[in-house]
């Protein structure tokens, strides 16, 4: 079809046609001839010369983290001969890529790479790619959407942590900075649980799926100095700013990549109706994936759904709150389940000091703060050597 260019020219076109007509010079019926020819020949050149292509799309590296880079690669095989070739490819808000190829030859791959800036955190859609073609004097077009879409999940920053809290290891009477951990769980059967992406389908308990109609795991029992339970506070209030915010996700992330590191088989609560086991790469992957997602939330209670996550018998090591500014409805949380792990940890978003995280130190948590902008490696350490100072031998 024509483009704005040819649309203009075909006005032009007619109109000095009926200029012709009204003064009768030569002039002006070959010029409009010329502009109405010249875009019904590119039009019947583009429909030819339409493009038959096929897209295929490689995004690396695979995992992303906010601030890096991504290299997309497209290869085209075109199935005909076609020239002047516009190729777009759209990544979600982040942009678009624009490549002009002088032709493309029936049964030849060509290559266009293009990087994308991947900033902020977020789940894009990359492509499908749209390709068209033009004459030469861009008078008429034709185009074509091709090619599948992909999906480009750039994960929140990941801070490097040390240290770990005092946990009790095996001998009761002892406190140790390390636990014995087990990642995988033990030999002893502990209860049954909705399947989760990632999971190793050698645990699936057959006769419990048949029953609910929906996979269902055995998961196995491990020592309890094993377990963290790390929650991030998505209530909007609990926010100064939406940088906030990003901050906190930012120090989810990090503290739940460093307890998986550490050996650790962390649950992780995102303000949903259930909580996510890190109980392998792939489950490690998916609470990444839903962290890179996540969104703050104007209408969750925030005791009534900890009562929930509570009552599940989730208990362990190391509890991990994540916040912004500290208020009462935290501390409750915090009373809440504090109980049952040896160890809290609160990491607040937040330049405020409040009542509630003098009263959240005075009842045994290790309290830190940092603001956006700032690395959670510094607090992070710092809280621990606190802990390790007050530790004592027995």
């Amino acid at each position: 079809m024509p483009t704005t260019r040819g649309w203009a020219a075909l006005g032009a076109g007619f109109a000095l046609l009926i200029l012709w007509i009204a003064f009768g010079e030569q002039l002006l019926l070959a010029t409009a001839a010329l502009l109405v020819l010249g875009t019904l020949i590119g039009a019947a050149t583009v429909r030819r010369s339409a493009p038959s292509v096929e897209v295929d799309r490689t995004i690396t590296p695979v995992q992303i983290h906010d601030g890096d880079a991504a290299v997309v690669e497209l290869e085209l095989q075109s199935f005909r001969r076609s020239t002047n070739v516009l190729v777009t490819d759209s990544v979600g808000s982040l942009g678009s890529a624009v490549f002009l190829a002088d032709r493309l030859v029936a049964g030849e791959p060509m290559t266009a790479r293009y990087e994308v800036d991947c900033r902020p955190r977020g789940i894009y859609t990359v492509g499908p790619a749209h390709i068209k073609v033009q004459d030469l004097l861009g008078l008429a077009e034709r185009g074509r959407t091709m090619g599948s879409t992909s999906r480009l999940v750039v994960y929140p920053i990941v801070d490097i942590l040390t240290g770990l809290p005092i946990i009790r290891g095996q001998d009761p009477n002892q406190n140790v900075a390390r636990s014995n951990h087990s990642p995988v769980g033990g030999d002893d059967f502990f209860t049954l649980r909705h399947y989760q992406q990632g999971d190793d389908l050698r645990r699936v308990h057959w006769p419990s799926s048949a029953r609910q109609d929906d996979l269902m795991i055995k998961q196995l029992e491990m020592p309890w100095q094993s377990r963290a339970f790390v929650a991030l506070d998505p209530r909007s209030s609990a926010y100064s700013s939406p940088a906030a915010f990003e901050h906190a996700v930012r120090g989810a992330a990090s503290a739940v990549a460093h307890l998986h590191k550490s050996g650790f088989a962390p649950t992780v609560w995102l303000g949903g109706i259930r909580a996510t086991h890190v109980n392998g790469h792939g489950a490690y992957s998916k609470v990444l994936e839903e962290l890179a997602g996540i969104e703050m939330n104007r209408n969750i209670n925030l005791p009534a759904a900890f009562s929930k996550v509570r009552n599940t018998g989730v208990r362990g090591g190391v509890l991990v709150l994540v916040t912004g500014t500290p208020d009462n409805d935290l501390l409750g949380v915090h009373r809440l389940l504090s109980r049952d792990y040896r160890s809290a940890v609160v990491m607040a978003s937040t330049t405020q000091v409040t009542d509630a995280a003098d009263r959240l130190s005075s009842a045994g948590a290790v309290y830190m703060q940092s603001h956006e902008g700032e690395s959670w490696t510094v607090p992070w350490r710092q809280g621990m050597e606190r802990t390790w100072s007050t530790a004592t031998v027995r």
